[in-house]
């Protein structure tokens, strides 16, 4: 009696399960269509139908194997119940999907990539972000979400040490996806209708589902859909913005958006008899091979120098995601994901060294063409020395790429020799036991661009200029390696000491080539003579060698003012060194025979410069424009109609300003220089004097602060037109401040 009794209770509880399934068939009623039982409010009918869903699997005496198709019996009374079954799986696949589609939680993507950055050391509050160094006990929340799913006791001992990867990755930052109560109703679902054997349908819904919201999130990543001939397509300037995009939407899609998805996943999948990470595989595969395509298809493209530190990038950042990609597709059917991101990372590596290779192979080819004007750095030297300069930012991952030095034989064909146009250069520098092949290659670059500019140094006819040409670059070379200490700590002091060394002898060999014929004309050879009714001095001959001096400093200051020296500090030291050989010998061969031209006609003829003369000559050497004292003077003078003052008639003035007259010859051969340059006359000491002209003398500007009242008194005979009465009164009242006497002072 007990037995027919609990099979009667048996009997209505399947029939009031079979009931309340109908109830909620959406084909039958549009009630049941209208209303969601999972909709995150009363829970008590969503609880009340997986207890009929389970009363109705208990009810079925052959259990359905988990993944069959849907099985029907040839008992009516199981027949009622599979049908009910199959009402409750489509039910259930509704209330499934759209609890992944409503309930997920909205993604900042903008705030992604900040925190793709952040390590877990850091001490910033993460709400809402599982504690990921827990160990494999460790929970997500207090008691509840998806955290709680990693305590369950449903959870193998596989998983369990997949969890405890997972928490010890200290670059990986998961969120929620969706709320906790919702990831419990899902696991609610997803345990009966794998159970039912409707495993294949759930993966499907939950895929679809998830794929697009993690498409969305591509989307704003700006991660696009390209093939491999279309990214090798793309001009170097649209794909360098896009690698650069890449960079910063795959450490987010690794590290948060994949990593999330797999905990979710988790969450509702662990414990569940079903194939082995399918639902996370079938969310995440396409968009990993979306993401990774990309960065393959640089990988294998073409190689030019201008893509070696965005493929250095591209290296650096798989390089470094790779510890994370291992976590997050760690199973057995995700390790493809895994394996392409590292053949990815070796096509790099060996794309840098080909790239390196090219590069210098280029720099070896770049042919000789014509000469940079002025002599002046050349930008293929500018070009390379920034590029080994940007190669040492690189170094870490450099000295790990680069394992062989450079062998010139191997390198070079002869048709690359043909085409440089010369023999090949000696690969000469120190090698120490501890240079890198990294360092080697450094050197090696350098000795290369050496020797493409001694061809192109022989383009220049003017041999004096080829030698500037070698100082001014190889100068730079030096300036660029001293200025970047990882270049410089590579490339060692002791090929430093030689580079200096090399620029200094183009620096000497520049000054024999131009001065050796200058200072020719200043020898005493000649012009001795003896005999009776003779000086001692053959004027013919001392005549000449004026001439000659003039002839030649005249050309050397109008050509080598137009060469281009453009480092400052280098330029004035070339110009010192030029002065201490010219200066002396001048001011001496003056000194000794100048009463022989003055005793004779038209001396003006003759020494034309003093020696202060040709010291301002030498500072136009050099910058790089010919030398146009002419328009200068009309700048520095524009008022023509000025009166012009005789400068005998202003020695006159001055009267008993002894310490003006002490500073007058100075400004004397200065006025009359300029005036002979810009008019092109000799023998009257005339100048139209302007406020730079006065400026440019600031022995006097210095005497009229000490005592400007007594030199406007002495210059007053000068009139009112007067332009150098005028510049001193107006510049007696500008500097009257105190600041500015103290600074003349």
């Amino acid at each position: 009696m007990d037995g027919s009794g609990g099979g009667a209770a048996a009997e209505g509880g399947l029939e009031a399960a079979e009931k309340l399934i109908m109830r909620w068939d959406s084909t039958a009623s549009s009630a049941a269509d209208e209303r969601m039982l999972f909709d995150g409010g009363d829970r008590s009918d969503a609880e009340r139908y997986l207890r009929a869903v389970d009363e109705l699997r208990r009810s079925i005496k052959d259990p359905v194997i988990v993944g069959s198709p849907r099985r029907s019996s040839s008992s009516s009374s199981h027949s009622s119940s599979e049908n009910a079954i199959q009402i409750a799986m489509a039910r259930l696949e509704d209330e499934f999907r759209n609890l992944l589609l409503t309930r997920a939680n909205e993604v900042e993507v903008d705030a992604l990539v900040d925190l793709s950055s952040l390590s877990l050391n850091s001490s910033a509050s993460m709400d809402g972000y599982g504690d990921l160094s827990d160990a494999e006990g460790g929970g997500g929340g207090d008691g509840g979400g998806e955290g709680e799913a990693f305590s369950s006791d449903s959870v193998g001992a596989s998983i369990s040490i997949r969890r405890s990867s997972i928490r010890s990755t200290r670059s990986i930052r998961e969120i929620d996806l969706l709320p906790a109560d919702a990831v419990d109703d899902l696991r609610s679902i997803a345990e009966r209708m794998i159970a039912a054997g409707y495993g294949r349908e759930c993966v499907q819904v939950y895929a679809g589902a998830r794929k697009a919201a993690v498409d969305v999130c591509f989307r704003h990543l700006g991660v696009e859909k390209l093939s491999i001939g279309e990214v090798q397509r793309l001009e170097w300037d649209a794909l360098e913005a896009k690698i650069r995009r890449w960079i910063r939407a795959a450490r987010v899609c690794v590290r948060i958006i994949f990593a999330s998805e797999r905990r979710l996943c988790e969450h509702i999948f662990d414990g569940l008899v079903i194939a082995d990470d399918a639902p996370f595989i079938e969310t995440v595969k396409g968009a990993s091979i979306q993401l990774f395509g990309f960065a393959e298809a640089i990988s294998i493209g073409r190689r030019s120098p201008e893509k070696l530190f965005k493929i250095l990038d591209l290296h650096d950042t798989i390089s470094d995601l790779l510890p994370d990609i291992a976590v997050v597709f760690l199973s057995k059917s995700a390790e493809s994901i895994y394996t392409q991101a590292t053949e990815i990372l070796s096509r790099l590596a060996e794309a840098v060294r080909g790239i390196l290779s090219e590069f210098e192979n280029a720099v070896f080819r770049d042919p000789p063409k014509t000469p940079v004007p002025g002599g002046t750095i050349h930008p293929l030297t500018r070009y390379v020395m920034n590029y080994i300069s940007l190669i040492s930012d690189y170094k870490p991952t450099l000295i790990e790429l680069i394992v062989t030095r450079p062998s010139a034989i191997s390198r070079f064909s002869g048709d690359d020799l043909a085409a440089a146009g010369a023999a090949l250069p000696e690969l000469d520098f120190p090698a120490p036991e501890n240079q890198t092949p990294l360092a080697a290659h450094l050197i090696w670059i350098i000795v290369v661009l050496e020797h493409n500019l001694a061809n192109k140094a022989n383009l220049y006819k003017d041999n004096a200029l080829s030698h500037l040409f070698l100082m001014n670059n190889v100068h730079y070379i030096v300036h660029k390696v001293k200025d970047s200490p990882e270049l410089r700590e590579m490339i060692g002091d002791d090929y430093l000491r030689k580079l200096t060394g090399k620029f200094r002898l183009s620096a000497t060999s520049y000054q024999r080539a131009t001065w050796m014929r200058i200072l020719h004309c200043l020898r005493d050879e000649g012009i001795h003579v003896s005999g009776s009714f003779s000086s001692g001095v053959s004027k013919s001959t001392l005549r000449e060698r004026f001439k000659a001096f003039n002839a030649a400093f005249d050309e050397a200051h109008k050509t080598q003012a137009t060469w281009y020296v453009p480092d400052t500090q280098l330029r004035e030291e070339l110009r010192i060194s030029i002065s201490e050989k010219l200066l002396p010998a001048y001011r001496s061969f003056l000194g000794r025979f100048r009463q022989h031209i003055e005793n004779g006609r038209h001396p003006e003829m003759y020494i034309k410069y003093s020696v202060e003369d040709l010291e301002i000559a030498l500072s136009d050497f050099f910058e790089g424009c010919a030398p146009s004292l002419h328009n200068r003077r009309s700048e520095l003078h524009p008022c023509s109609s000025e009166k012009d003052i005789h400068l005998d008639t202003l020695y006159g003035l001055i009267g008993p300003h002894d310490m003006l007259h002490k500073f007058l010859p100075r400004w004397s051969a200065f006025l009359e220089r300029e005036w002979r340059q810009g008019n092109g006359k000799e023998g009257h000491l005339y100048d139209p004097i302007g406020v730079e002209t006065f400026n440019k003398c600031p022995e006097m500007m210095a005497y009229a602060l000490a005592d400007g009242k007594e030199l406007l008194m002495s210059l007053s005979g000068l009139g009112a037109q007067s332009s150098l009465l005028q510049v001193v009164v107006e510049w007696r009242i500008s500097t009257v401040s105190g600041d500015a006497s103290r600074e003349l002072s």
